[in-house]
């Protein structure tokens, strides 16, 4: 076999883009359910426009999700049938503490996540469970401005302890956040900042960063004092940023770029700031708010592993008018005349995986997770009820080729692969939901419109396949 033979196969969810379920069972709103379908989207998720409640005349799709709230168990069934072994989804932090900082936690919100646990053990999935996935409680943003504020972390920790003592025995896999660097390019939505007209962004979106890397390592030290079996990981947004040229200025810009993520990493994994971010931060005139022992607590509690997302490569220019032209959702990129992309314009790049796996593999040297990657493409129902997405299934085997060729060739050590929207789900930077990605479609339009019936794909059986292999057979 080419996969360790305890290689992890399953998919991934958020909660706030399956679960629904809005405010029931002593939930509290959260910056996620507020960010709106439609024009006004990416500035609300950049912290520029304040919407910190509904406002009328918006749509906001993660109020219903897919309504996984009352079909979890029908849906983790599904995946069980394609014989997942592991399933990642993450808490939506306002069910167990509706406000974010309460004394004691919401025991239906507890009982939800138990249940989901246990569904999935009396399967045999193994669960992987995302801490905060883009999801800061509303009251906590108005009352200390979001992770700006080092209050978070007391708050956060309040969360993690409950958690890391209710699920002791259960659950063994943890990430502490979603895409940490996410919070550069889209700060309220992945720590609820919202700025001031004259605010220096960046100083606060960097205090927010250290303050979200301390509780990182805080969590770790935590989940390790009440489990030592605890495996806990970070989690950065991946993928290769190829220069334009061989131009040694557009390198350095791909190199510049790379760094924005490897900010966060370099601290979660080696202990400490790297000297070139420090420098980088100075220059800008930026202060981290390092405390006391805020660099012992970083240093002594790291990572066990490295979770990424990947979904495309990008190319990187130092030439101010040829970056006009990039193109792009949250990661602006130029063409790449060699690619693909999606219809989205993600540009799709097997080897890119394979290149990023061994970037990070080569800087890091401890076990990654591919915890998220796929295809978000328009499905189309035939008229007998059958869904052809034979584009998904290409897609999928080339990545799974390249972690393959990642293992065999390259040595890396890979825990496991979990596909990104194994159900389809909201999309977290459209908001549409016909940016579908699931093995498994649901009848839902834009605006929640539909049955919300589930339907296998062609590539339900497919997977079924690939998992049932153990990665072997990839042909359609």
């Amino acid at each position: 076999m080419s996969f360790p033979k305890d290689f992890l196969w399953g998919g991934a969810t958020a909660a706030n883009q399956v679960e629904g379920g809005l405010m029931e069972d002593g939930r509290g709103l959260a910056n996620v359910d507020l960010l709106p379908f439609g024009e006004q989207r990416y500035a609300v998720m950049a912290g520029t426009r304040k919407m910190l409640q509904f406002e009328a005349g918006y749509d906001y799709p993660a109020t219903r999700g897919i309504d996984m709230y009352h079909r979890y168990q029908t849906d983790i069934a599904l995946f069980a049938e394609m014989g997942f072994s592991v399933y990642r989804f993450s808490i939506s932090w306002t069910r167990i503490f509706p406000q974010g900082d309460e004394a004691q936690p919401n025991e239906a919100g507890l009982r939800f996540y138990e249940n989901m646990v246990d569904t999935c053990l009396s399967y045999g999935i193994t669960p992987l469970i995302t801490i905060s996935h883009f999801d800061c409680p509303i009251y906590l943003v108005e009352k200390f401005g979001g992770w700006r504020n080092r209050q978070m972390i007391d708050a956060y920790l309040r969360l993690c302890e409950v958690l890391f003592i209710r699920f002791k025995g259960k659950v063994r896999y943890w990430i502490t956040f979603n895409e940490i660097n996410m919070l550069l390019h889209a700060p309220f939505m992945a720590a609820g900042l919202v700025f001031d007209e004259h605010e220096n962004q960046e100083q606060v979106k960097y205090t927010a960063a250290h303050h979200e890397l301390v509780a990182s390592a805080l969590a770790t030290k935590l989940a390790k004092s009440i489990d030592n079996h605890y495996q806990i990981g970070c989690m950065i947004a991946a993928g290769e940023n190829y220069p334009n040229t061989p131009n040694p200025a557009d390198i350095w810009a791909a190199k510049e770029i790379d760094r924005e993520s490897f900010f966060f990493t370099d601290v979660q994994i080696n202990g400490y700031y790297s000297n070139y971010a420090l420098k980088t931060l100075a220059r800008k005139g930026i202060k981290l708010p390092i405390i006391g022992d805020d660099a012992d607590i970083l240093r002594q509690h790291t990572a066990d592993f490295l979770g990424f997302s990947y979904y495309s490569s990008s190319v990187a220019s130092s030439d101010p008018k040829i970056n006009e032209t990039r193109e792009g959702n949250l990661f602006p990129t130029l063409k790449n005349p060699y690619l693909a992309a999606s219809e989205w314009g993600w540009q799709i790049d097997p080897l890119g995986f394979r290149i990023t796996m061994n970037t990070l593999y080569d800087r890091y040297h401890i076990p990654l997770f591919v915890v998220e990657n796929g295809l978000g493409a328009i499905d189309t129902v035939e008229p007998d009820g059958s869904i052809d997405d034979d584009y998904r299934i290409i897609y999928l085997a080339q990545h799974i080729q390249a972690m393959k060729d990642a293992i065999e060739q390259d040595g890396l050590e890979i825990l496991g692969y979990t596909t990104w929207g194994c159900i389809d789900l909201v999309s977290a930077s459209s908001g549409e939901m016909k940016k579908r990605y699931g093995f498994i479609y649901v009848d839902s339009d834009n605006h929640g419109k539909g049955t919300f019936e589930r339907k296998r794909k062609k590539s339900f059986s497919w997977y079924q396949k690939v998992i049932a292999s153990h990665g072997e057979d990839l042909s359609n």
